[in-house]
């Protein structure tokens, strides 16, 4: 194969997926997102190409018979982008997803252990670690296969935190990125990690020459780990680490909400009529909304106990108010998700079972995911309730306020990434204090409507300031 592609993306789920008809062929269905878009708008005349992982049995067939992975090359609707998806064994993929990237790395950066027993680096370990090398190994060997002569690539994410070292190892013609849409341990927490693995995902990402972040927060994180752990030379002011001859820069692009999409899309005749089924269950009540994937750092269980706290300490609202709960299901393979999953329904059913009266519904949970009805529930929002242990950015904090309908009063956990902009017009709260969070809700659900609409607009106009499109050509742009 020729290398032609100036301008490559890499991460582990692309923009396509396949689905298996009961015909025995394949459909495919194509993704949206910053990365979607981002990658078309730097993509025009670049031959850009997005490599990505076989997600499912669908994806793995479809990747075996396009011409060396090459999906936009076996005759399917790619929406113009050309996408390798690479065949990776299913015990390696699912050793370094889940073990490796879902079970250690993003337990690490959200700070989610219960260190009296976990984690246990033991041998088994060590067999879930060499699949991840590998996995990060074929998106190295792939990038280099697709990329031209000084080629820029931007590897996104904890998945891939080998790749761009690999990658240079390969290809030191290159222009190599990696962004981080996690938050970053700070190094007492990262030390949990074995030595020489703490050191290879720091190694891995500083063989980028661009090491970007959602916050300064985040960042300065990561340089505290570069200078504790590798002893490596930091300039907080330059923003720049200087490790093994190379000079990485960092740098902060906050990703923003796609203002343009989100409005469109939520006035769509399939939303509109999941906003009235809603307006239907909820009346003339206030309404606090929360849209989450049951994934551990949300933080969903304190909500609903910081919500049931206030329906018994504020009798006022009894009556007046429903609890617009979406929790979608997110990494059932493991254990703790379900467990967290059923921890979530129980407490939902307690609520209801303590408060609801036949004429009114204090709670309306689902669990089963539908865009559609998550942006009615957008729009219906008096109160916005997101208080994630930690996050990385949270872009529903960001994406309520922009289609929010009657002014939509945000409680924001100070953990989030979101907070660094949008936290002066926020009510913030400490996620651990269940208190302090029910207190948060009186105040939000007590706003007067004009505080409540500037605070909005104002909410709205950070949350869109870098388009996720922009986001994505500021990374190309720091790779000069």
């Amino acid at each position: 194969m020729s290398a032609q592609a100036r301008v490559l993306v890499a991460s582990n789920r692309g923009p396509v997926s396949f689905h298996a008809e009961d015909d025995g062929s394949l459909s495919v269905r194509r993704g949206g997102g910053g990365l979607v878009s981002g990658l078309s708008a730097a993509g025009q005349g670049t031959g850009a190409v997005w490599v990505c992982a076989a997600l499912s049995e669908a994806d793995r067939t479809a990747a075996r018979e396009a011409p060396a992975g090459r999906i936009d090359r076996a005759g399917y609707d790619t929406g113009g982008l050309a996408v390798h998806m690479l065949d990776i064994d299913p015990g390696t993929f699912a050793r370094a997803y889940n073990a490796i990237a879902n079970s250690t790395l993003w337990f690490i950066h959200h700070l989610l252990y219960d260190t009296a027993t976990k984690p246990v680096f033991d041998g088994r370990f060590r067999k879930e670690w060499a699949s991840y090398e590998a996995y990060n190994a074929a998106f190295a060997e792939a990038l280099a296969a697709e990329a031209s002569e000084g080629a820029q690539v931007v590897v996104q994410d904890y998945h891939l935190t080998l790749t761009p070292r690999m990658l240079r190892s390969l290809r030191p013609d290159l222009r190599i990125g990696h962004f981080s849409h996690t938050p970053w341990a700070p190094p007492d927490y990262f030390r949990l990690l074995p030595d020489d693995i703490a050191r290879a995902v720091l190694e891995g990402i500083l063989g980028a020459d661009h090491a970007g972040f959602l916050t300064r927060r985040w960042a300065g994180a990561f340089l505290d780990c570069c200078e504790e752990l590798l002893g490596a030379d930091v300039d907080r002011a330059a923003m720049t680490v200087a490790h093994a001859g190379r000079v990485t820069e960092i740098g902060v692009h906050g990703l923003g909400a796609d203002a343009e999409f989100l409005r469109d899309r939520a006035s769509r005749p399939d939303v509109e009529a999941r906003l009235a089924a809603l307006r239907e269950a909820v009346g003339d009540r206030k309404v606090i909304v929360r849209v989450d994937r049951t994934e551990l750092s949300k933080n969903i269980v304190r909500g609903l106990l910081a919500y049931r706290d206030l329906l018994r300490t504020r009798p006022e609202w009894l009556g007046r108010v429903v609890h617009v709960a979406f929790a979608y299901p997110s990494r059932h393979d493991l254990p703790e998700y379900r467990e967290y999953t059923a921890a979530v329904q129980r407490i939902a059913k307690e609520i209801d079972d303590e408060f609801g009266d036949g004429t009114w519904q204090p709670l309306i949970l689902h669990v089963n995911d539908d865009f559609p009805r998550s942006l009615a529930a957008y729009r219906l929002a008096d109160v916005a309730l997101v208080n994630p242990i930690r996050d990385g950015m949270n872009l529903v904090a960001k994406e309520i306020p922009v289609v929010s309908e009657r002014g939509c009063a945000l409680v924001l956990s100070r953990e989030a990434g979101a907070f660094e902009e949008l936290g002066a017009d926020a009510v913030v709260v400490n996620p651990f204090d269940v208190t302090a969070t029910t207190e948060a809700l009186h105040t939000a659900l007590s706003m007067d409507d004009a505080e409540r609409g500037e605070r909005t607009k104002r909410l709205a106009a950070a949350a869109t300031a870098l388009s996720p499109q922009q986001w994505f050509l500021d990374q190309l742009d720091a790779l000069g």
